[in-house]
């Protein structure tokens, strides 16, 4: 029967965080004083090599360098680099078809000497591929092979037998990440593009434009200017948005009454009132390409609940809730 190891007490579980934490912090900013100095140079030639590419960035690597490569490689393809990954090992296998002439390979190898890497960089060579090493290996096989050379410092790992890929991948994700970011701004990628790969999930519900999640036609709550307030209660009462938009001669959204102005006019004669004595004049509005996250944040800057949607020359065409922005998932 084998023996149960020890249980760590609560003290020793912090301290062992604390300690990985401290480790990995300070291989970042490592990372960041090699940005300053020799890895910036390298850094800016892979940036121009990939913005001049007329084909796709194929990310290389086994293990955990690897995994840090898919995860580049589906970050970059989410945001305007086209990119994929290809399996080191699988490479030798048929995966060599997936690169073209046109692509740049980016091999990912904390040492360098990653065995299952020899074939991709022979058919770069060969091929005239152009390839880019993210490798802390100075001397390496790949280094030496490579047409750019990402230099990470080499850096302790978080691992207390120095084994485990620890402070070492998250440098390699930190750079891959940078990367991504860096290409993303050279290409003037915006949230509209942003939103083309990411349709689905909470980011597609924040991308949405109000024009998709509005309500339109007869269920705006709307009524004439000089509209007597009782008659304009109860159309708020029976649209159901909490309030009702207050239209001028040519249509126009002058004005909007709410809940709120109902309840602080309680000490008025409001069944004598019109909707001008009482309404809210230069109502806030948003427009059917407004994003959902902007219409949010401007329901939770002024603390209201509903939001018309206007044309360019201020017809309302539309009315949104902050329902139906939680209903789609902007939350």
């Amino acid at each position: 029967m084998t023996k149960s190891a020890p249980q760590p007490v609560e003290a020793d579980v912090i301290e062992s965080a604390l300690r990985t934490i401290s480790i990995e912090r300070n291989g970042l900013e490592s990372l960041e004083r090699a940005l300053q100095n020799g890895l910036g140079k390298s850094f800016q030639r892979a940036v121009e090599l990939v913005l001049g590419l007329s084909g796709r960035v194929i990310i290389t690597g086994v293990g955990k360098s690897g995994h840090i490569g898919a995860k580049l490689a589906a970050s970059l393809a989410s945001t305007g680099t086209p990119a994929s990954f290809v399996h080191a090992a699988e490479a030798s296998h048929g995966d060599l078809g997936m690169i073209s002439r046109d692509d740049a390979v980016l091999a990912v190898s904390w040492s360098g000497e990653t065995a299952e890497l020899q074939t991709i960089v022979a058919y770069c060579r060969r091929f005239s591929i152009p390839l880019i090493a993210l490798t802390a290996g100075e001397i390496s096989t790949l280094a030496r092979e490579s047409d750019v050379v990402l230099l990470l410092p080499k850096e302790q790992e978080a691992c207390p037998h120095g084994l485990a890929p620890t402070t070492s991948t998250l440098m390699q994700l930190a750079l891959g990440d940078a990367l991504t970011v860096a290409l993303l701004e050279a290409r003037g990628f915006t949230a509209l593009d942003f939103r083309i790969f990411h349709p689905g999930g909470k980011l597609g519900a924040m991308l949405s434009y109000i024009g998709d999640i509005m309500h339109t036609g007869d269920t705006i709550p709307l009524v004439a200017k000089g509209t007597p307030l009782p008659q304009a209660v109860m159309v708020l009462s029976e649209r159901r948005f909490g309030c009702v938009g207050v239209l001028d001669e040519e249509g126009r959204l002058c004005g909007i009454v709410t809940d709120g102005d109902l309840a602080r006019g309680l000490n008025l004669n409001l069944g004598t009132m019109l909707v001008d004595d009482i309404m809210t004049r230069s109502p806030k509005t948003v427009s059917e390409k407004t994003l959902a996250t902007a219409a949010m944040a401007i329901l939770n800057k002024h603390n209201i609940s509903s939001l018309m949607v206007t044309d360019d020359d201020g017809h309302p065409v539309g009315i949104v809730h902050f329902h139906d922005l939680l209903r789609v998932g902007v939350a």
